[in-house]
């Protein structure tokens, strides 16, 4: 009876559901499969051994459009037959098998088989997994004489943002033996409502350099994680709901002597620009007013919160190049995204940009501003000293989800690389990566540079990574597609605005995956997954480029990508690009001003949190806020199919996927923001970057996972995993100890809010054994 009674409950709830999602157009399979499976309970109930027959032809059927629908696919195999299958199995326990007889022997076979071609699927092939092995593997010089080696000066590892170091003393061979060598721990609480330990420490003048939660900057002992020195700028603690990270710092060698001739250059919170003496952390007096340049110097209101520079500075051509974070979707009047360079030596302006005003090159006139709301650049930029250029990747102009008022430059450098000229912050060229975005795809990584080969020449190369999952390959020197870009009609139906009828698609190999289904939403079981089907439904979604509007759509690749602010990592020994990527969609509706401003004036000050989904952001000044949610079951699962996170290795010349595999495991997540501790290899949201090294290795974090793992460069294949204190959305480093002459590979463990992942203030290093001064475990603390 109790047997009976469940599958007449599950097939209730499958047949109600079913029923709304046939009227939504959607698949009739759960109507029908729920009627069948009451009938089937019923017949269990009265004892009747036709209930078991019933049942196991509820299986059958389902297993068959189970195939028809996904194939051989393991994971959407997994949300269609998984639970029916095993409900089967209960079928052979004693009672049933003893009321039913011949029927229950029917329905718990049919499970059993159910559970081994589920199981088969994994075991036969994951769809997800491509792995060509194609990758050439000449070992020849890595065409970038400023890669990283000994030490890691720059926050890309060079200034090109390669992340990719000589270092080979670590190789696929022997990285299973890495161990930790010790752990830092800043002593500063991290917020979730306000920011996370992010930073990617650099190796230089014999230090480990970086940045905390609260703008502090600390230099460490390489060898030992201990501290050296530690400034701290005391900047406000919380002024507003902002989430504020810094990602790190820059270093800069100058001509001078004696103090600060190294320096550590860094950003605040508060909108100062910091030069200190690498050697103890003191200000450089001569820099600035006494070591402090005033950010917010020409940009007109600075509401709290609203502005700050989350990337480290960029530092060539004796010129220190920044830009700025600007709040999203708050208002139409929010702080410049203008591109700063100033003197290195002295803190002097040297020029701006200004999209929205040229003639601010020398800065604003007295009383005057640079303009408002102009596409920001908040990732870290890069810079070719050799052709007087640095690239700035550029966000979409605020607010993000309404552009029938933008300015005419900021439709044409929103969601771009803008290439300015090193010496006077010309435009030499730009290339836009989305059109009118209105989805905000802003530009979120440090371009990377490399030299393509084709036919025999070497031409200088620029890869943009994207929100979208595009990666568009450039001639650095002009902005000229090296890899075709193609113009495809895009869908404009359901906007409030006029929308470009196209977008950009580059013919590199893309991350961002196919476009969704009905037949894509998955969940834990089928009644989560029918869940997802009903929503989907709902949604207006035709494919990429969906606009937004008044009712709800659908954004996917999501807000967050796609790729973010890990970019790409680049192999030039193997040719390989190394690209991570994340899987989910925003649910995203337009809310008219009335209504926002009231759901606005009703809530708290803390309603403001990143987590609280249902209250729309009020995108002041424009007839619509907006609301933003992600496609989440009830369970807070995606609802998309996994894997939810992708690494791929794609060939550097030609743009074709080398390998692809699911990256990261369920080990640290679950249903409802549980942590199961499986370690099932479903793929994982992610944020951060990899590392490459000469040897032929991979290094990445960046899932939200708290591990740190090791890939074969040339094949994908995972070779060493150690756990971390929390989950690593930043980059690993690496480099070459002083005195020991080890190699190490460092990562910070900071976890991340918006990822729901637990927060620590960790730095954790990893070396050989066997090295001298084997630091104990927690020394650097």
């Amino acid at each position: 009876m109790a047997l009976g009674f469940t599958v007449i409950v599950a097939g209730l709830a499958l047949a109600l559901g079913g029923a709304q999602l046939a009227w939504l157009s959607g698949s009739t399979y759960y109507l029908i499969g729920g009627v069948a499976l009451m009938v089937a309970g019923a017949l269990v109930w009265a004892r009747k051994a036709l209930g078991g027959h019933a049942y196991a032809a509820f299986l059958v059927a389902t297993a068959v459009w189970a195939f028809a629908e996904t194939g051989f696919s393991p994971w959407p195999l997994t949300a269609r037959l998984l639970a029916p299958a095993l409900l089967g199995v209960v079928f052979l326990l004693p009672s049933p098998h003893r009321l039913l007889g011949t029927g229950a022997r029917l329905a718990g076979s049919s499970g059993l088989v159910a559970v081994v071609l589920v199981t088969g699927a994994f075991v036969v092939r994951d769809s997800h997994d491509i792995r060509n092995n194609a990758a050439a593997e000449g070992l020849v010089a890595s065409g970038n004489p400023g890669a990283a080696g000994d030490e890691w000066t720059s926050w890309g590892g060079d200034k090109g943002g390669s992340r990719f170091s000589t270092l080979a003393q670590i190789t696929p061979a022997n990285v299973g033996d890495l161990r930790p060598a010790w752990t830092f721990h800043t002593g500063i609480a991290s917020n979730p409502a306000t920011g996370y330990l992010s930073t990617t420490p650099l190796m230089a003048d014999g230090k480990l350099l970086g940045c905390g939660q609260d703008n502090s900057v600390f230099a460490l002992d390489p060898e030992s994680g201990r501290a050296i020195w530690r400034f701290d700028p005391k900047v406000p603690a919380r002024g507003s709901s902002a989430v504020r990270t810094c990602r790190g710092v820059a270093f800069a060698r100058t001509a001078a002597q004696g103090p600060c001739a190294a320096r550590v250059v860094t950003a605040t919170f508060d909108g100062r620009l910091l030069a200190l003496d690498a050697a103890t952390g003191t200000p450089c007096s001569g820099f600035g007013d006494k070591g402090t340049v005033d950010l917010f110097a020409g940009m007109g209101q600075v509401q709290p919160g609203f502005y700050y520079s989350s990337a480290p500075p960029t530092i060539a051509g004796g010129r220190i190049v920044i830009a700025g974070w600007v709040a999203d979707n708050q208002s139409n009047d929010e702080p410049s995204g203008v591109i700063r360079a100033y003197d290195l030596t002295t803190g002097a302006l040297a020029w701006a940009w200004d999209a929205g005003n040229p003639s601010n090159a020398r800065g604003p006139a007295p009383g005057a501003h640079y303009s408002r709301s102009t596409p920001n650049s908040w990732a870290p930029m890069s810079a070719d000293e050799a052709l007087g250029l640095v690239y700035a990747a550029t966000g979409n102009p605020t607010p993000d989800h309404y552009g029938a008022r933008r300015t005419p430059a900021s439709e044409r450098y929103g969601s771009a690389v803008v290439a300015l000229d090193l010496a006077s912050g010309a435009v030499r060229w730009s290339f836009q990566t989305t059109h009118h975005d209105l989805w905000d795809y802003d530009v979120p990584a440090q371009p990377s540079l490399f030299a393509m080969r084709r036919d025999g020449r070497s031409i200088p190369a620029i890869a943009i990574p994207t929100k979208r999952g595009e990666t568009f390959i450039l001639d650095r020197r002009t902005g000229r597609p090296l890899v075709p870009v193609d113009e495809r009609a895009v869908p404009v139906r359901g906007a409030v605005e006029k929308v470009s009828a196209t977008q950009p698609f580059s013919r590199f190999h893309s991350m961002a995956g196919p476009d969704l289904g009905e037949r894509d939403m998955w969940g834990l079981t089928p009644f989560d997954q029918l869940w997802c089907r009903i929503r989907y439904r709902q949604l207006r979604y035709e494919g990429k480029a969906t606009p937004p509007g008044t009712d709800e759509a659908l954004i996917y690749p999501s807000i967050g990508g796609g790729m973010n602010f890990g970019g790409v990592a680049i192999d030039p020994v193997r040719r390989i690009l190394i690209a991570n990527a994340l899987y989910y969609g925003t649910v995203i509706q337009l809310v008219p001003r009335a209504e926002t401003d009231r759901l606005l004036a009703q809530a708290s000050s803390q309603s403001h949190a990143v987590t609280n989904f249902d209250l729309p952001q009020p995108q002041a000044g424009t007839p619509f806020g907006v609301r933003l949610k992600p496609l989440a079951s009830p369970l807070g699962v995606p609802c998309n199919a996994p894997p939810f996170g992708r690494l791929a290795g794609v060939d550097l010349d030609t743009g074709k996927v080398l390998w692809q595999r699911p990256f990261g495991t369920a080990r640290d997540a679950g249903p409802f923001g549980m942590s199961l501790g499986l370690p099932i290899p479903m793929g994982a949201p992610n944020f951060g970057g990899a590392l490459t090294t000469a040897s032929g290795l991979t290094f990445i974090g960046a899932a939200r996972e708290k591990t740190l793992r090791a890939f074969a460069t040339r094949t994908g294949e995972e070779l060493w995993s150690a756990r971390l204190p929390a989950s690593a959305q930043t980059m690993p480093m690496t480099y070459r100890g002083p005195r020991s002459g080890c190699q190490f590979v460092v990562t910070t463990a900071g976890g991340h809010n918006m990822l729901q992942s637990p927060l620590s203030d960790s730095i954790v290093a990893f070396r050989l054994p066997g090295c001298p001064g084997q630091a104990k475990k927690g020394e650097g603390s």
